[in-house]
């Protein structure tokens, strides 16, 4: 079971998900929203669409731009549409 873990904190934990080039994609309802904090970072991916970020931040720490979500994926990535991955140091076990 995929758990994302940042500062001895649980982000996200799911039995379902989807693996797209190594990451895992943890559905929304999967995601403790309370350690997430919008981000205007954006970057373009071919052919997955425009990914949209949030900080995540544990007891005051901030890791910018740490989680990730395409809330409008092209049409090869719709499996993926809002749900989240990780990286910076986020743990995804």
């Amino acid at each position: 079971m995929p758990r994302a873990v940042w500062k001895d904190t649980v982000i996200a934990e799911t039995t379902a998900h989807e693996e797209v080039e190594g990451n895992a994609y943890f559905p929304p309802d999967a995601v403790n929203a309370e350690f997430l904090r919008p981000s205007t970072h954006r970057t373009t991916c071919p052919w997955k669409g425009e990914a949209h970020y949030y900080d995540v931040v544990v007891d005051g720490d901030v890791n910018a731009n740490a989680a990730w979500y395409y809330p409008d994926p092209k049409p090869a990535a719709a499996n993926i549409k809002d749900h989240v991955a990780f990286w910076r140091g986020v743990s995804v076990q």
